[in-house]
């Protein structure tokens, strides 16, 4: 018989291992349930139906026949696109370039790569800043990197705590990245660009800042510092085309940084990384033809956004608003009947509403200065209009009161459905 034994085999980080928790993992998408969980863009990709079934007759050619090649590996045409979206010159007169990019299977590629790249196993440390996004720890810990982690101040702000970070990165050793998420997940707050300058600007600190901007094009515009990396040698800005764009299917994250960051990158990634139908949508939606279609459904997004902000409060067992407006989703306080936030009556809403409902958010009120939250994307109209009534009855179902969502007022109805149209 073998002596096989896992426990004593596989690497004692990786069997502690929590993996991250996917919003699919609770509930699936039955065609019945509303997804308002994974901050996914409700109104589908920037893709005409023509161009996702293979026959436009205008834009970049897209070619699904030659799939018995390899990928081309250097993606320098897809790279060049996403250079030409973000050369906006509202934080520097410079360029960047091709030169600049990293692309590579959704942004947790580039998460990982980081890592290996920066941080030696068993000894170096990230840090972060919770509440965040998970994949940051569970990639470090894959990697057997330590976590050093300052938390964002207290909300509704959720913004960086810089001196803290600042002394950290003083005091604590063998730190070699900073991940930062703006605008953050769970918490919608758009970082301030002179927090971030300071970060980069310690004076002794030899290291990396990684800037997570996922939700960027929900947020003003100008608002993305991915061209700042031709300023700042130790910056690296991700991004992703899995939520403006609503491609999260095909898999494309970037990362912009200074050319011999990006070399280095580039050069440990596994060949072909891209394959050849993701690099030609993708190349199909940072066109102008597909920036078209994402800024019309972005501006639908927007226009639910607003309409949720202003119709949650009048919910009774709705809390505040806990951060930012800056992303495609909203982090409120769900009450108890004393009038708390509370974990135990947010998770029942939760789990009320995807499994009587069949209206699925997300629960986070486990992370850090989040107790009692709800996490929610901004769906379709229709979905808003449903989770509002479902949200409704659910907590007057939980806390004992009664009644159904009202509708707008008929003015403000025209004007909602007036600011949908897309020109």
């Amino acid at each position: 018989m073998s002596p096989f034994n896992l426990e004593t085999c596989a690497r004692p980080n990786i069997l502690a291992l929590e993996p991250y928790r996917c919003a699919r993992d609770d509930y699936k998408d039955d065609g019945t349930n509303v997804l308002l969980d994974a901050n996914e863009n409700a109104y589908g990709p920037s893709l005409p139906s023509a161009v996702a079934s293979g026959s436009s007759s205008s834009g970049p050619e897209i070619d699904l026949l030659g799939l018995h090649r390899y990928p081309d590996p250097h993606q320098h045409e897809l790279k060049q696109l996403l250079c030409n979206l973000r050369n906006t010159h509202h934080h520097t007169p410079k360029a960047i370039t091709p030169a600049n990019l990293f692309v590579g299977v959704g942004s947790d590629e580039a998460i990982d790569a980081l890592l290996r790249c920066f941080c030696v196993p068993g000894t170096d440390r990230i840090l972060t800043c919770p509440p965040t996004y998970g994949m940051y720890g569970v990639s470090a810990q894959v990697n057997d990197v330590a976590i050093h982690k300052v938390p964002l101040l207290p909300a509704p702000t959720f913004a960086l705590d810089v001196d803290a970070i600042l002394a950290a990165l003083s005091t604590e050793k063998h730190i070699k990245l900073v991940y930062l998420c703006s605008p953050g997940n769970p918490t919608g707050s758009l970082l301030a660009k002179d927090d971030v300058r300071r970060v980069l600007e310690h004076p002794t600190w030899n290291g990396i800042v990684v800037l997570d901007e996922a939700y960027i094009d929900f947020s003003p515009d100008g608002a993305s510092l991915a061209e700042w990396v031709a300023e700042w040698p130790n910056l690296v800005v991700m991004q992703t085309l899995s939520k403006a764009f609503g491609l999260a299917g095909i898999r494309l994250g970037a990362a912009f940084a200074a050319p011999p960051v990006a070399r280095l990158l580039n050069s440990l990634k596994a060949p072909y990384n891209i394959s050849s139908p993701t690099s030609a949508l993708a190349s199909y939606a940072v066109s102008e033809q597909g920036l078209a279609t994402m800024r019309g459904n972005l501006k639908r997004i927007v226009t639910q956004r607003d309409r949720l902000i202003r119709e949650l409060p009048q919910v009774p067992g709705i809390g505040r608003l806990m951060g930012g407006t800056e992303s495609n989703f909203l982090l409120y306080e769900i009450l108890n009947a004393d009038g708390k936030p509370d974990n135990v009556t947010a998770l029942k809403v939760y789990e009320t509403l995807a499994e009587d409902k069949g209206v699925v958010v997300r629960f986070r009120g486990k992370e850090h200065g989040c107790l009692g939250c709800l996490r929610i994307t901004v769906g379709t109209e229709d979905e808003v209009t449903r989770f509002l009534e479902a949200l409704r009855r659910t907590l007057g179902e939980v806390n004992g009161q009664s009644g159904s969502i009202a509708a707008p007022a008929d003015e403000e109805k025209k004007e909602v459905e007036a600011s949908n149209v897309v020109a």
